[in-house]
């Protein structure tokens, strides 16, 4: 079982970012945020590097991030905007840098919720499934608290009203704290057949709220990570730390899922 960075957890700057995560032997990461900027709204000098980056140090980019659909399905515009603009100019990126997965959220739920509303994000998420394949790109969707995919559960039901191969999960056990079933074993024993990429954070009140380094919060790490390598839904699993200081924290962070892993074994 590898284990990959979101860069900007360990540095905003990319260079930096990527010479500490390989000085502690990480060859995978993910891209969000690059310096100020979310993906994909970095300058070509910017992808140049990153390009160089990946070559020099023989790394691979596996995902992504480029946090669309964070909105209410009451906000067409945007979703359209994402849709239309944000989301093919993150696949460009992805083609650039030999990524496979791009990761999108599920649609921020509103206090006006009604029974359509539903249907409406599979069929937005259908369409963007039809956009990826396409690329041959995989979408995978985050589950976050307060989001129509929030928990194992509710994301599974959704990917499986697509059923696209171009549509999987981002499987997030920190992000399910605080929906209505556990992150594990209830969560993932619900998403595991969609799982195309795997989180790794700790938290006790909620991801939304706080974060804590990964085995002091309330997800069952250790039984989450035995259970990934018992069923491979993935061959690696990717540390967003989220608690400061980022640096010092995501070492701690690596220590202890080396340690799970090794335990796991």
């Amino acid at each position: 079982m590898e284990i990959g960075f979101v860069t900007d957890e360990i540095s905003p700057d990319v260079k930096e970012a990527i010479e500490i995560g390989v000085s502690w032997g990480i060859a995978k990461y993910e891209l969000r945020v690059v310096g100020a900027n979310r993906i994909p709204d970095i300058s070509d000098a910017t992808a140049r590097q990153i390009q160089e980056l990946i070559g020099k140090n023989e790394i691979e980019i596996t995902a992504l991030s480029p946090g669309t659909f964070k909105g209410t399905l009451k906000q067409s515009a945007e979703i359209e905007r994402e849709i239309s603009e944000t989301l093919p100019a993150t696949f460009e990126l992805a083609k650039l840098f030999g990524a496979k997965t791009v990761i999108v959220f599920g649609f921020q739920r509103s206090l006006d919720d009604s029974s359509e509303d539903e249907q409406q994000a599979v069929d937005l998420f259908g369409r963007v499934a039809a956009a990826a394949h396409a690329q041959d790109l995989v979408i995978a969707v985050e589950n976050e608290p307060g989001f129509w995919c929030d928990s194992g559960a509710n994301t599974a039901r959704i990917l499986a009203a697509v059923n696209s191969p171009a549509l999987r999960a981002n499987w997030d056990p920190g992000n399910s704290v605080g929906t209505d079933e556990p992150p594990f074993p209830d969560g993932y024993r619900a998403i595991k057949d969609w799982i195309a990429n795997i989180h790794v954070k700790d938290t006790v009140k909620g991801a939304l709220v706080e974060c804590v380094p990964i085995g002091e919060g309330v997800v069952d790490w250790p039984g989450q990570i035995q259970a990934i390598i018992q069923d491979q839904p993935v061959a690696h699993i990717t540390i967003e730390t989220h608690c400061l200081p980022l640096i010092e924290k995501s070492k701690q962070n690596l220590r202890v899922v080396q340690e799970m892993i090794a335990a796991s074994m």
